[in-house]
């Protein structure tokens, strides 16, 4: 007979492992936050081994946390896709994709399009959520998000880098611009400032453009327009609203339509690229590659 674990404990401990925290494990769970610690803690005691340390109120794994987190995640994935394949007697022909707010309307909606042309009876369920997102769960067959590292059980795909550029209207430059394009001319306020939120460090900022670009000092936020989604970002500077260092990915029907111009040759990358992530057992699925192939076109 072999030797497991108790597989209710691993279950938890994958789920507040990926969560990085017990409160959001015990939500998703269903249970309190007091019975996932039990349960981690009965996991530890199987195994003589810390699994997770607490820094404040960050949640973060051991050296033997992170050893066994990669083939536990890989293995309660593997039982997720065989109970779908159990559960629907055979390959279900409807594709789930999984997507951040930013890239749903403008860059993925066009490639699902043309995706379409040849699957004309694909059933199609596009879903906008954060990361992390349980794949195995909610039967995802393609994820796509922001970096390489929120699903270490699958291997990222990477789609494109996108880069960031100052850009507006025309008429806003029109009535507040310079012939020279010289943004450090411009009033502070004019300036749109993305928040990017505290997930996120290595966003470009107009600080990080300043820098690279003229060595001044950059725009002050506070007396300037705030948004918190780059693709709200983009929108705003189309109606006229500010300048906005938009991401070329999200901005390019706009500016190809000349709603918006680029105001600087000079691009700045974003921290990560994007990635698709797709479960082992639909890598294979014609779709599922096609889309995966449209997905990483220009």
């Amino acid at each position: 007979m072999k030797r497991l674990p108790p597989l209710n404990a691993v279950r938890t401990f994958e789920v507040a492992a990926r969560l990085a925290s017990f409160v959001a494990a015990g939500k998703e769970l269903g249970v309190s936050a007091a019975a996932v610690s039990q349960q981690v803690r009965h996991l530890e005691d199987y195994f003589g081994k810390k699994l997770f340390v607490r820094s404040g109120n960050r949640l973060s794994l051991t050296d033997a946390g992170l050893a066994i987190f990669p083939q536990t995640s890989r293995a309660l994935d593997d039982i997720a896709a065989m109970t779908v394949r159990l559960l629907e007697g055979e390959m279900r022909t409807r594709l789930i994709i999984s997507v951040p707010f930013s890239l749903a309307e403008v860059w993925l909606a066009p490639k699902l399009a043309v995706l379409l042309e040849s699957y004309p009876q694909l059933s199609v369920d596009v879903r906008v959520e954060d990361d992390p997102v349980d794949l195995a769960r909610h039967d995802v067959d393609i994820r796509v998000s922001y970096g390489d590292y929120h699903y270490p059980s699958l291997e990222a795909i990477p789609l494109v880098h996108d880069q960031v550029v100052p850009l507006c209207a025309p008429e806003l430059w029109y009535r507040h611009g310079n012939s020279d394009f010289d943004l450090t001319r411009i009033h502070e306020s004019l300036f749109i400032h993305t928040q990017w939120g505290p997930s996120y460090a290595s966003h470009p900022t107009w600080s990080d453009w300043y820098a690279s670009e003229v060595g001044q000092a950059s725009p002050d936020p506070a007396l300037g327009r705030r948004s918190g989604l780059s693709s709200l970002s983009i929108t705003l500077a189309k109606l006229g609203c500010g300048i906005a260092l938009g991401q070329k990915l999200i901005a390019q029907p706009d500016l190809a339509a000349g709603r918006l111009i680029v105001l600087s040759a000079r691009s700045l990358p974003l921290g990560h690229p994007y990635c698709a992530f797709v479960p082992a057992e639909k890598r294979k699925r014609p779709n599922v590659q096609s889309f995966i192939a449209l997905l990483a076109t220009p």
